[in-house]
């Protein structure tokens, strides 16, 4: 659905990105990682046909950006990192006047825009002035108007940028129901644990170069050598120290009132007889599980070139 083959901007002598090269698929919900300044929004306006590239192509649903952008915009919904609203302009008179702007005719407008205020929890401020919204309210309003064209592929800048954790959490909802619905979505954030529970996929960028890109899940397990085992007792118990030092393959434990956790290195299928045996010896355990890495960590070691 998204494809980048040898991307590369400079400005003036400044190199932002570098032989860029990565493949986004139909239905994934792509997070691309990277601190300020790592080139994610460089990219971003590239594939949405904003910027001209020093080097390199991209296609967006198999429409060359650099060659045919304007269908490329017909398949796209671009949402910046930061974006104007337009004064005096009710709600749904923006979204009208951005269906307008794709030549949607007037009738049919009308459902669009119904539709995407429902879609986006906008109903009661559809007869508010834009510039009275809240931030949060102007994101969502900015997302409906990405959405007036329907288009499959949704590229978003930083969407949740400046909100409260309650609005977060309404985005990375939105997010799942529109991949649920079939948009591919490309979703750029330096904001981590915004992406870790709506991305499959996830790419990491730093100086302008793409240090790692793939299936989420797949990343995060090269990250680690050993399993990270997490158990948490009903009261604390000493014996559990003693009897996971004793366990073959276990590398540390750390003791953390009636939490402990156990760094483990071997065959995963040996995990269960530890289960057992702390079972067996009337622990009383609440619960014990695999603690997955998550994408901080996966940042650090794959920008400090820990990972292959």
């Amino acid at each position: 659905m998204i494809r980048i083959e040898n991307f590369t901007k400079k400005y003036g002598e400044k190199l932002a990105v570098q032989n860029f090269n990565l493949h986004v698929e139909q239905g994934d919900i792509f997070g691309f990682i990277g601190p300020n300044g790592a080139g994610k929004t460089t990219t971003i306006r590239f594939l949405a046909t904003l910027l001209k590239p020093t080097a390199g192509e991209a296609w967006i649903n198999n429409h060359s950006v650099t060659k045919d952008p304007m269908s490329v915009r017909r398949s796209m919904g671009y949402m910046p990192d930061s974006f104007g609203v337009y004064e005096g302009m009710r709600v749904w008179e923006y979204l009208d006047f951005f269906a307008a702007a794709y030549n949607i005719k007037k009738e049919k407008r009308k459902h669009i825009i119904r539709d995407v205020i429902n879609l986006l929890d906008l109903d009661n401020k559809r007869d508010d002035f834009v510039e009275g919204l809240s931030r949060g309210m102007k994101q969502r309003l900015c997302l409906a108007k990405t959405l007036v064209h329907d288009p499959e592929v949704l590229i978003l800048d930083e969407p949740a940028s400046g909100l409260d954790p309650r609005a977060r959490h309404y985005i990375k909802e939105l997010l799942k129901e529109l991949q649920r619905m079939g948009k591919t979505i490309f979703i750029s954030s330096h904001i981590l644990a915004e992406l870790a529970d709506c991305c499959n996929k996830i790419g990491i960028i730093e100086r302008g170069a793409l240090l790692a890109a793939g299936d989420i899940r797949t990343i995060m397990s090269q990250v680690r050598e050993n399993i990270l085992l997490e158990i948490e007792l009903l009261h604390p118990d000493e014996r559990l120290e003693k009897i996971a030092w004793k366990f073959p393959g276990v590398q540390n434990v750390e003791v953390m009132g009636q939490i402990t956790r156990v760094e483990y290195q071997g065959d995963i299928r040996e995990i269960p007889k530890l289960h057992k045996k702390l079972i067996d010896e009337g622990i009383e355990v609440l619960y014990f599980r695999e603690l997955p890495a998550d994408l901080e960590e996966v940042f650090m070691k794959v920008t400090k070139g820990e990972v292959a």
